[in-house]
């Protein structure tokens, strides 16, 4: 399993649906964790995006079906992020795993 952001922007198809049901987005969270992932945390935000979730998916290509599939709705476009946590990432130069440069 692996943890990936999405960060969504409501197309106007998407506001309106929205504004008609806001339970959508609930019904949207069954969806995906019918497909496997399971959302783990969903903020609503100001700005360039309307929604950052973080969800806990099984695989590359399993988010990837999921993002196109909802996109492909017409009401949301997604950026879908993986994420390392950052104890891993401190693991990986620990261990030699990512090589360390110098910067000057």
């Amino acid at each position: 399993m692996g943890i990936y952001i999405l960060l969504s922007k409501l197309t106007p198809d998407g506001r309106k649906t929205l504004k008609e049901r806001p339970y959508r987005i609930r019904e949207v969270d069954n969806e995906l964790e019918s497909r496997g992932v399971k959302v783990i945390d969903q903020f609503a935000t100001l700005g360039q995006y309307d929604f950052v979730n973080i969800v806990d998916a099984p695989d590359n290509e399993t988010i990837g079906e999921v993002s196109i599939d909802l996109c492909a709705r017409g009401t949301v476009d997604i950026i879908t992020l993986p994420a390392i946590p950052v104890d891993s990432l401190i693991e990986l130069f620990k261990n030699g795993k990512i090589e360390k440069k110098k910067v000057e």
